[in-house]
């Protein structure tokens, strides 16, 4: 094998990687967030998003050229905004955990509980399905890192598959009428979902390691990765507000229902419904493997505790507990968490802290990297004051 293989072979996989992280539960809630404002319309914040979420992205391979051997993001941001920065970070973090864990046990209920009506005629109420499903997946969790890495596999097999099925059936079901909805005053509804649907930022520190260093590399990488994000995510809102009418939309939107279940109104029992029950079981349960587990170790380093099975079992008790008892307090608390780990958490820990670390460490610090993001000053500024706009607007959200 040829330097140029291995050369195209780590940047295939590191663009998959970036895919993969940025694609899971969130494309649930997508297609309803963005069809209350209509396909055209949320295409311009859809790419709004990717650009933002790009950007800070390559903010952070600038920052990661400034540090020699491994590092993260949370030791980035203490060098270079000292401890109060990495407090935003860590607190951060621990709100964005949470809120993606109550909106997958939120979302589970009614998902999971549909396939047991489908597979077993097993009717469960939603609030039972939402604890049986965090019962058995903590259990994975429990059991430790390589368990979980071993059925996640199999559950991205399913999901690719089933959203492979379900684009192939679902295109002659498009109705092209429905994309002509048009509603702008809905227009940043979808925004803060996006932002997270785009987060790959964690990611970097790893990838730059994966690319030996070579920031040029992981660049590509990080564009090409998100691109693949970015057609997925088109294809899929095409699909659902192609079939879906926009008072369904609404309607999903009130009832705090994810897509898949506007699609099985509209279609029946039928091979595109089964594909898209599947794809949401999927969706939900890799998202929700990936945060508890990320959330169980995070807590442990928090706490400075060994992963000891005794001391994993309160940790994930810590981890898993809250999120389930407030989403079966709020059933339909899916796009309010979702909103508010987006607009808010995202926002402070891929937004905020990148524009400011850069500013800082460029023009304060005069840290040097060898991949330069252009743009100066004037696209720092803007992207912390993009990061702040959308923060305000979401908490404008939550207490009006």
């Amino acid at each position: 094998m040829n330097s140029r293989t291995l050369v195209l072979g780590s940047l295939t996989g590191g663009m998959l990687l970036v895919a993969g992280s940025c694609i899971g539960a969130g494309m649930l809630a997508l297609p309803i967030l963005t069809g209350l404002a209509g396909f055209f319309p949320s295409l311009s914040m859809i790419l709004l998003a990717w650009a933002f979420m790009t950007f800070t992205g390559l903010l952070l391979v600038e920052a990661t050229g400034w540090f020699s051997g491994q590092v993260n993001l949370l030791s980035m941001l203490e060098e270079s905004l000292g401890k109060a920065g990495r407090l935003a970070a860590w607190i951060s973090y621990l709100f964005l955990f949470y809120s993606l864990l109550v909106a997958y046990v939120a979302a589970s209920g009614s998902i999971f509980s549909a396939i047991l009506e489908s597979l077993f005629h097993m009717h469960l109420p939603d609030w039972a399905a939402s604890l049986f499903f965090t019962l058995i997946f903590g259990w994975i969790i429990y059991l430790g890192t390589r368990p979980v890495d071993l059925l996640n596999r199999i559950l991205m097999a399913g999901l690719i598959l089933a959203y492979l099925g379900m684009i192939a059936l679902g295109i002659s079901q498009i109705h092209p009428k429905l994309l002509l909805a048009w509603s702008p005053k809905y227009l940043f509804a979808s925004l803060p979902v996006l932002v997270v649907s785009f987060g790959f930022q964690n990611l970097i520190p790893s990838l730059a390691g994966y690319m030996k260093g070579d920031l040029q590399r992981v660049r590509t990488t990080i564009i090409g990765g998100s691109l693949l994000s970015l057609a997925i995510y088109v294809i899929w809102s095409l699909l659902v507000l192609g079939v879906v009418p926009q008072a369904g939309i609404v309607e999903s939107y009130g009832k705090g229902e994810e897509a898949t279940i506007a699609l099985n109104a509209i279609l029946g029992s039928s091979a595109i419904s089964y594909f898209a029950q599947g794809f949401a079981f999927f969706a939900i349960a890799t998202s929700f493997l990936a945060q508890g587990l990320t959330l169980t170790h995070f807590l442990a380093d928090g706490f400075k505790l060994v992963l000891s099975r005794k001391n994993t079992r309160w940790l994930i008790l810590l981890a898993l507990l809250p999120p389930l008892a407030l989403a079966l307090s709020y059933p339909q608390i899916f796009f309010k968490a979702l909103s508010f780990a987006g607009g808010i958490c995202a926002m402070i820990l891929f937004g905020i802290l990148p524009t400011l670390m850069v500013w800082i460490g460029r023009y304060y610090k005069h840290l040097t990297s060898n991949y330069h993001v252009r743009g100066g000053k004037t696209s720092l500024a803007l992207g912390f004051c993009f990061s702040l706009a959308v923060i305000l607007c979401e908490f404008a959200r939550i207490f009006s």
